[in-house]
């Protein structure tokens, strides 16, 4: 069993930026690949950005050159800048490895002037 851990959410204006983490509880080994995910209320979960064991990334269109995603072994992190009211929303951290998938109990990004 692998336990998520994020970090890093809270309220900032916009334009402003946020880091977040993503801690995996063991040693990750072999091909995996590590998400953040949002959810804003009364809408869906939205992927963010994906990245894989190899670095190889992925990000939605609505982030794109205001996000980078990156990551060590075991740790996750988005660096968030130019951050507008729209990115408020429940981060959450993914994790897919050996045919399942764990999530981290999200931090909530508030940007609001």
């Amino acid at each position: 069993q692998v336990r998520l851990v994020e970090s890093g959410g809270g309220l900032v204006q916009p334009g402003g930026s946020l880091r977040l983490s993503c801690a995996a509880s063991t040693t990750l080994f072999g091909f995996n690949t590590m998400a953040w995910y949002r959810q804003a209320p009364g809408k869906e979960r939205e992927l963010v950005a994906t990245i894989t064991s190899g670095y190889n990334t992925n990000y939605a269109e609505s982030v794109k050159g205001r996000f980078t995603i990156s990551r060590d072994k075991n740790t996750m992190y988005l660096q968030m800048n130019s951050l507008e009211p729209e990115d408020t929303a429940v981060y959450y951290c993914n994790l897919y490895w050996s045919t399942y998938n764990y999530w981290g109990q999200g931090t909530q990004v508030t940007v609001s002037s």
